[in-house]
This record gives C-alpha cells, sequence and structure tokens, in this order.
C-alpha cells in the first residue's frame, strides 16, 4: 500500500516560465520524500500537441525539448550561466509560445556547444543505438518544421510518403535532423536523472499514456496501414464517446482508430515497443481510457460529433496476454473510470491491474462505502487532472449535500476557511486509512486551493487547460508536517 501525489512536470516552479528537470523537480522529490509518499504521477511528457495537451502530442516515445533545464544544461557545460536568465519565474501560468520562444535559442546553442566537444558522444551515440525511433522522429521533426509545421497529410507527397519512396535526400537536412536527435538525448538524459534521484529516495514515477494517438505524430506517420485512413493519409474513423449524462453530443476526439487486424498479425510489435519504451522511463504505467481495449466507440469521419458512432470489440485479451508474455514485469493501472459494460472489469481483474476510484464521483454521501473502502487491488484519487480540485467540488454540492459531507466527517460549520482546511485533511486521512493498493492526491487537494488552479475542463481546447503552476513551495512544505503524520498513522509507508 502506498501514497503518492499527481503533479505535472509542468506545473512545478522554476525560473523558466515553466516546470522542468532541474532544481524544482529535485526540491518537489525531496518534500514527497520527507512526507513518506513513495509514488509521484506526471503526465505524459511527449511533445505537446493541438491546444498544448499531452494528450495530443507529436511522438509517443520522444519527449518535449520544453521540460529541458537550462540549468542543467550549464552543469553539463553546454551552456555558460551568462547565457541564461529567468523568465517569468513567478507567474502562475505557463505561457507556452512565450516559454518556446525563451528557450529555443539556449538549446540552439547547447547544441552547437555540443557538437564542438566530444565529452558526450559516446554517450550520445549509445542512445541513437538504444532508441531506434529517434531516427524516424527526428525526420518526422524536421520534415513538419520545413512545412511549416503542418500537418503530415498536408505535406507534398515527397516527405508524405519518404519512408516508402526516398524521394528527399536527407544529406541536405543533416544539422536539422541531429538537432532533433541531440534534443532527445538531453530529455532523456536529463529525466533519467530525475527519475533515479526520486528511485534512490523510495520514490516511483507514475507515467500516463494515451491509448489513442494525434493523427499529427510520428507515430502514425510511421505506421499509416496500423490505423484506419484512406488514401490520402486521413482517418475513415476517428475516436471519442457517445452521448452520456455530461454531454449530449458525446466526444469526438478525432484520434485515428487502430486497425486491430494489423495489430494482431504483427503480434502487436507496435503496442510492445510503445509500452517497452515507457517502461524505460516510468515505473508504473496508467493507461488513458482503458475499456477501449475491451471495446470502442467508432465514429465516421465525416460525422462532426460523436452521435452517430458503434461499439466494435477489442482484442483486449489477446493484446494483454502478449503483453506479460513479453514483459512480464510491467506494472500497469488501468483507467476504467465510467459506466462500463462487465467485460472490461473481467480484463481488468484477469491481469489483475489496479482500477480507478475518484472520491468526487464515487463516494457516496448517504450509503455505506464499504467496497470503497475495502477493495484492495484500486488506485483512489480525490480528483484526477480532468476534475475540478476537492475544493471547488465542495463549493458546487447543494446546501444539503453538503451538510451531509460535512456531518459524515464531523465537521463543524465554523466558516468557510475552516471548513476547506479541516474537511480536505479529514478526506485525505480517509483515504489513506482505505486499503486500496494506491492512493494518489493531487498537489491542488493537499493544498486546498480552488477552481483557479484546475488543470484540465475535458471537452475544451486552449487556455487555461494545462496552463496552471505551483508558484513555490512554501505552502507545501507548511502541509508537510500533517501529511507525513497521516501517512505514519494509516501505516501506508511501504
Amino acid at each position: 500500500m502506498k501514497c503518492g501525489s499527481l503533479m505535472p512536470i509542468s506545473a512545478l516552479p522554476s525560473d523558466y516560465g515553466i516546470g522542468d528537470f532541474g532544481d524544482g523537480a529535485y526540491q518537489f522529490v525531496d518534500i514527497l520524500s520527507s512526507m513518506g509518499m513513495k509514488i509521484w504521477q506526471v503526465l505524459p511528457l511527449n511533445p505537446l500537441g493541438f491546444g498544448n495537451s499531452p494528450y495530443q502530442a507529436y511522438s509517443s516515445f520522444a519527449g518535449d525539448e520544453i521540460y529541458i533545464s537550462p540549468d542543467r544544461l550549464v552543469a553539463a557545460g553546454l551552456l555558460d550561466r551568462h547565457d541564461i536568465k529567468p523568465f517569468n519565474a513567478k507567474y502562475k501560468l505557463v505561457e507556452y509560445i512565450k516559454v518556446r520562444k525563451n528557450k529555443r535559442p539556449l538549446l540552439l546553442s547547447a547544441f552547437k556547444k555540443f557538437k564542438q566537444s566530444p565529452q558526450l558522444r559516446d554517450q550520445y551515440q549509445k542512445f541513437i543505438k538504444q532508441n531506434q525511433w529517434v531516427d524516424t522522429y527526428a525526420i518526422y521533426q524536421t520534415f513538419k518544421k520545413i512545412n511549416g509545421s503542418k500537418i503530415w497529410t498536408e505535406w507534398p507527397e515527397k516527405y508524405k510518403n519518404w519512408l516508402k519512396n526516398k524521394q528527399v535526400n536527407l544529406k541536405e537536412y543533416i544539422e536539422q535532423t541531429e538537432y532533433e536527435k541531440f534534443i532527445q538525448f538531453i530529455f532523456y538524459w536529463q529525466w533519467l536523472e530525475l527519475k533515479k534521484y526520486a528511485n534512490e529516495r523510495g520514490i516511483e514515477i507514475m507515467g500516463d499514456i494515451p491509448i489513442y494517438l494525434g493523427l499529427d505524430s510520428a507515430d502514425v506517420w510511421a505506421n499509416q496501414d496500423l490505423f484506419l485512413l484512406d488514401k490520402t493519409g486521413n482517418p475513415t474513423n476517428v475516436a471519442g464517446v457517445p452521448p452520456d449524462f455530461f454531454s449530449a453530443d458525446g466526444q469526438r476526439w478525432g484520434n485515428p482508430l487502430y486497425d486491430w487486424d494489423k495489430l494482431k498479425a504483427t503480434n502487436f510489435k507496435f503496442w510492445i515497443e510503445r509500452l517497452s519504451g515507457n517502461a524505460r522511463l516510468f515505473d508504473i504505467l496508467r493507461i488513458d481510457h482503458f475499456r477501449a481495449f475491451d471495446t470502442y466507440w467508432k465514429i465516421p469521419a465525416s460525422c462532426k460529433t460523436a452521435i452517430d458512432g458503434e461499439w466494435v470489440i477489442a482484442p483486449g485479451d489477446m493484446l494483454f496476454k502478449t503483453i506479460y508474455q513479453k514483459l512480464p514485469e510491467i506494472k500497469v493501472v488501468a483507467e476504467d473510470l465510467g459506466d462500463l459494460r462487465p467485460e472490461v472489469y473481467t480484463l481488468r481483474d484477469k491481469y489483475k491491474l489496479p482500477g480507478m476510484k475518484v472520491f468526487q464521483f464515487h463516494f457516496d454521501l448517504y450509503k455505506s462505502n464499504k467496497e470503497f473502502e475495502n477493495n484492495k487491488n484500486m488506485v483512489i484519487y480525490t480528483g484526477t487532472h480532468d476534475n475540478t480540485t476537492l475544493l471547488d467540488w465542495y463549493s458546487t454540492l447543494s446546501p444539503k449535500n453538503k451538510r451531509q459531507l460535512r456531518s459524515r466527517f464531523k465537521i463543524a460549520n465554523k466558516g468557510p476557511n475552516s471548513i476547506s482546511r479541516d474537511l480536505r485533511r479529514k478526506i485525505i486521512s480517509y483515504i489513506l486509512n482505505c486499503k486500496a493498493k494506491y492512493v494518489i492526491f493531487p498537489i491542488q487537494d493537499i493544498l486546498g486551493f480552488d477552481a483557479c488552479a484546475r488543470i484540465n475542463i475535458p471537452g475544451k481546447i486552449g487556455s487555461p487547460n494545462w496552463e496552471w503552476r505551483l508558484a513555490d513551495y512554501i505552502a507545501l512544505k507548511a502541509e508537510a508536517q500533517f501529511i507525513a503524520q497521516a501517512i505514519k498513522k494509516s501505516k501506508r509507508v511501504n
């Protein structure tokens, strides 16, 4: 039984406008360790795509250069200290365009210095040899920049189908492709050093893997035959979920769907490589939208909403059997939220995958919560990146439900500030004492932040999604003693 926290890298305090792999990340690990936490859950670290969403990435293997720490580049001798200066150090929101504009010259300078210095070349060559996806990704990113950052389906034919026809002479772009490979080398180097630091302090990293990939990605460009695409490369059908209580039109995500027959014919090679690569980066893998391994909602690409679709059976059992044959030590958490058919739980339980429960959704105010409290193979959250904060959730309850919640946790109504702190602490202590394998608290809920600290609103694209970040660790350090005592009292210290 372990306890952890959900905190995106982007939301860490830093001097450069966005959380990165620098001192702020190492300080966060130290704070988690001081509290007795054993898991740090992050969001996907892949190159951010449309709307700066980590779930619409340009690659499922590559990392985004935006998280590279300038300070660590100085320590590695790839930048001089006078080259860098703080940027929006205390500003609470990530301004992605400005951050990229500020970091890009630093990365180019580091690349120039790297080429003139032989010290890191052996490590670099070893990285390239061990990560065969890097060459393809570097070519994809180079072509994308040559073509004005357009999606690959709009590239001229010689770029669009280069993997088949090799009509572009890559020698003309060797500088650009080498830069892209250098960025991935530095990203992996900095991240794995941070992960090692966390692991040495008894903290596992839980990564988050979207089940689907964006059409505008190196993965789809390089594996077009594994997706349901037409002759132009555009999807014939797309992913999403049907209408429900929350959305009359459902959710049309737009990701291309897998051609599961083709994947089966390769013994799921693509998925094995994807999971194997991510298992190197993370100790535990949370797979988003697990239900689509059982049945997935297939929407005709011509439909503008998710209303007109159909449920299609996926070969989830065959896939996971292969996964555990090839990767027997892999640790997977299944995101199994929502109204699911029984077969989804059968698949999850057959492979002993922990499922998920969210306090905001699953705690019954008026009935017994024995199943919630006693289910061991589970991860309990106060909320996820898609939920509002615990404090904001409380504010949306009806007066009757607020009274009932305070009654269940024996909280006197002494004013809103007292309620927010006392109720938050009681809920955290309650969850810690449940029997779930893992319990995870977003930092916003530990600190009692309101809706301004929400990470994402599903169905909404653009600001302020993915922009929140923590200004400093002052409040977290002040709360650390309570969390440490609550964890120790719950005996959730393994």
